[in-house]
């Protein structure tokens, strides 16, 4: 069952606190798609390459990705 996770978020918005129940459906289905990710081994060794990147880039700078990432301002 291929389920947009923008769907798990509205039906969550739209239901408020009755979310839990309300969104079973969705929540399973979202369930096996990250269960599906976790499981493939190619996702796996994309995410470790992109982690050990990071964790070099930072050993160099010293800064971390986020904060590396962030644009500085253009005006003082």
């Amino acid at each position: 069952m291929a389920l947009d996770p923008a769907d798990f978020t509205k039906c969550c918005k739209d239901s408020g606190i009755l979310m839990v129940v309300k969104c079973r459906k969705e929540n399973s289905a979202l369930k096996e798609c990250l269960t599906a990710h976790y499981n493939d081994p190619a996702f796996y060794e994309e995410c470790k390459m992109e982690y050990l990147k990071e964790r070099e880039e930072f050993r160099k700078t010293g800064i971390p990705a986020k904060k590396r990432l962030q644009k500085l301002p253009t005006s003082m």
